[in-house]
């Protein structure tokens, strides 16, 4: 048995926060009844207007589990949701689990190659997904599903913004949908697509009980991906995201439960707002404002009239706000936390924000394997701009030797390993690759990281290759597929280079074949056939040949290195986008 080990930052610890929390032993769908049954008319959402309490909450849930269960969806079957943020995102995530099936959740940008994996590798039976997105099912499953790509995808629920929209935008909104061109046609009553209000309203009231392990049965597939560019579903139990919600309230520990309101900007389909907003605004009887996505304009006005609290984001939104001409104009002081992940924290950024709200914002590390969270700098305590603060409660970390595995003193960089309650139980359909992510029960980041004798974590490099563009997760090799797919491509390259507005951006160095001619113009238009937006690079550069080891292996560190010092030496970075 392993003896205690020092966890050095605890002595950093605010005084209210225990170095170790109760997780409770419940599950996702057992918290929303919970709370439920505490606050069942408090405002659990709020869409373009539309409040909906708790108890609203509940029974669409409800529905939506026992209409799934009717379509003989049960424990363990998989549900992808493809939806951006709304309503019905909610009320699928929990109905999903209150059927006891397996969330999917699913990026609404993904294009058909990448839908296509998704769904196949983690076998989903069922989706619900919006009608803007149906066309792009469609091409996937095939006009006949049953011999297509994803044959057990048997139920489609197509759901429209309409459908979450009061009255009477909810009757504007396709008059506007028409004029913008954006009508798509569903086929409803065909291949198992069925339209999301009539299956609701054809859904028993209530689903049938089913019993779960919260710390066995798998709750969310969450994909994420390596160096390899091969998505791998991540498998998180209820247990990994209950206690990760409940570690995150130790954290914020002046939250007031029943009274906060959060600002959702950051996707609920990426796993750090669906801990850090939904999951956690549930468990302590929060009020969730919900936009579809991140609009500065849009969120200057909702934060002046709706006056959240808390608003979970990445570097990216922070920026856009600062920079926004009338920014000055709005009253912003309602927001008391802003947690920042994704991508560094920029110092100016956070002294900026803070100023102009008057709260606090701070910098915090995850990893899709964790649940996501495992540090964050205090909020009201001392805090280390440039470190990522220290471990959460019931949370060790330790900075090991790459080659040796032995655990480095202070100040040394190496390798990042956690494990907590909120670590995954393994990837999904992949035992070689838990394995292999996996050290004597320690997860493996595949981050260098360095320690100080405080105990606050500062992110050195990524082992990795990945690319972190406004918070999403790019894996180079991906793109490189998709450029040397290209006729006209004999060798491509793919790095991450800065970016004062993304934190970082992709660029593409390419070699032509021979007496070919190609613009990035063109390149760009064959990208975004292919991938989704934020994947596609906003630099090229054609080279005559890339640094290659001898086996021809492309240097991809050699080409940062060549990036790094061409932008030192004539003192630039790329622009923000216009």
């Amino acid at each position: 048995m392993e003896e205690p080990r020092e966890r050095p930052w605890l002595r950093c610890y605010p005084g209210e926060i225990a170095p170790d929390v109760e997780i409770p032993n419940i599950s996702i769908s057992d918290m929303l009844l919970q709370t439920t049954a505490k606050y069942p008319n408090h405002e659990a959402l709020h869409f373009y207007g539309k409040k909906t309490t708790y108890r609203e909450l509940l029974s669409a849930s409800q529905r939506m589990a026992a209409g799934l269960q009717a379509a003989g969806i049960g424990r363990g079957d998989r549900v992808a949701i493809m939806l951006p943020n709304c309503p019905q995102t909610m009320i699928a995530y929990f109905g999903v689990m209150l059927a006891g099936a397996v969330v999917v959740m699913t990026n609404p940008l993904y294009v058909e190659r990448e839908l296509e994996h998704q769904l196949k590798d983690s076998g989903a039976a069922a989706i619900v997904t919006l009608d803007l997105l149906y066309p792009r099912l469609e091409r996937v499953r095939g006009k006949t599903p049953e011999d297509g790509p994803v044959p057990q995808l048997r139920t489609v629920i197509v759901t429209s913004i309409q459908d979450a929209l009061p009255f009477p935008k909810n009757l504007l909104f396709p008059i506007k949908q028409r004029r913008s061109g954006n009508n798509p046609q569903v086929a409803y009553g065909k291949h198992g697509v069925m339209r999301y209000t009539s299956f609701m309203s054809k859904a028993p009231k209530l689903p049938s009980e089913v019993a779960v392990d919260p710390a066995a049965d798998v709750a969310l597939i969450q994909y994420t991906g390596g160096t390899t560019g091969i998505a791998k579903g991540v498998m998180l139990t209820n247990r990994n995201l209950i206690a990760n919600a409940r570690q995150s309230v130790a954290w914020f520990y002046r939250m007031e439960e029943g009274k906060e309101r959060f600002l959702a900007a950051l996707p609920l389909f990426h796993v750090f707002g669906l801990t850090v907003i939904m999951n956690l605004s549930v468990m302590i009887g929060g009020t969730i404002i919900l936009l579809p996505r991140f609009e500065v304009g849009v969120v200057l006005e909702t934060i002046k009239k709706l006056k959240p609290t808390l608003f979970p984001g990445a570097p990216t939104m922070y920026i856009a706000l600062l920079n926004h001409p009338d920014v000055k104009k709005y009253d912003l002081s309602s927001v008391r936390v802003c947690v920042s992940g994704s991508s560094p924290l920029p110092l100016e950024v956070q002294t900026q924000f803070e100023a102009l709200t008057g709260g606090k914002i701070i910098e915090g590390y995850g990893l899709t394997e964790a649940s996501p969270v495992t540090h964050v700098n205090p909020i009201w305590t001392k805090r280390k701009i440039g470190t990522v603060g220290l471990p959460l409660p019931n949370t060790d970390a330790k900075i090991v030797d790459m080659t040796t595995g032995e655990e480095l003193p202070q100040g040394e960089v190496g390798e990042l390993l956690v494990r907590g309650p909120q670590v995954m139980l393994g990837y999904w359909g992949r035992p070689e690759a838990t394995a292999a992510t996996f050290k004597d029960g320690w997860l493996r980041t595949g981050d260098l990281a360095q320690m100080d004798s405080d105990g606050f974590f500062a992110i050195v490099d990524r082992i990795k290759d990945i690319i972190i563009a406004g918070g999403f997760n790019i894996y180079p090799r991906e793109v490189e597929e998709v450029l040397y797919e290209h006729p006209g491509v004999r060798d491509a390259a793919v790095i991450g280079v800065k970016d004062p507005y993304r934190g970082e951006t992709v660029k593409a160095f390419i070699v032509l074949r021979k007496d070919v001619s190609l613009s990035s113009m063109q390149l760009d238009r064959w990208c975004r056939d292919r991938l989704a937006v934020f994947k596609v690079p906003h630099l090229y550069e054609f080279r005559t040949e890339l640094p290659m080891t001898m086996i021809g292996k492309v240097l991809r560190r050699k080409l940062q290195e060549e990036e790094a010092n061409e932008r030192e030496g004539n003192g630039i970075g790329p622009s923000a986008p216009p």
